[in-house]
């Protein structure tokens, strides 16, 4: 039997060579397809199907296995983020203190639900199930930054200035 030769990567982008890391560092084995999907979805801020199809072939896993793991898990993401992400957290501590409010102001300024991005790739507002910040709730994560004691208006003037950018 020939000794398993992955194939090539897909470009010369260097967080190619992230992702081959990864897999090479678990012996491309089958069971580094989540570690994997994750380096994928981190280095390239989402996962298309490019990116699925040579994880699945370079790890020899059926295609429809990872497509089934990139759509069970929420955190694996099929289209490209928008150039800032609002994170509201959804939590216990913050959904009593006011999270429904945030998710609300979010979702009528920037006229889109939660897991989208605007039309011009600016915003993407995403909804978190805990960030363990609860002592701060409610609390919301701008750019990876978490704000805690988030109120309407500061979650709005947020939204302005990445606007005004």
């Amino acid at each position: 039997m020939a000794a398993f030769i992955p194939p090539p990567l897909p470009s010369e982008d260097k967080r190619w060579k992230i992702v081959n890391g990864t897999m090479r560092k678990n012996g491309f084995a089958r069971h580094a397809l989540i570690e994997t999907l994750h380096t994928v979805q981190s280095s390239f801020g989402y996962l298309d199907d490019d990116a699925i199809r040579f994880v699945a072939q370079s790890l020899r896993v059926p295609l429809s296995q990872a497509y089934g793991v990139v759509t069970f898990y929420h955190h694996f993401s099929l289209k490209p983020p928008g150039r800032h992400t609002l994170t509201v957290c959804a939590g216990t501590a913050c959904y009593i203190k006011g999270a429904d409010k945030l998710i609300a102001a979010a979702e009528e300024r920037l006229g889109i639900a939660p897991g989208k991005t605007t039309a011009d790739g600016e915003v993407s507002l995403m909804m978190a199930r805990c960030v363990g910040a609860c002592s701060r709730a409610p609390v919301a994560l701008c750019d990876g930054e978490v704000h805690g004691e988030m109120t309407c208006r500061h979650l709005c003037e947020q939204l302005e200035r990445w606007k005004a950018q």
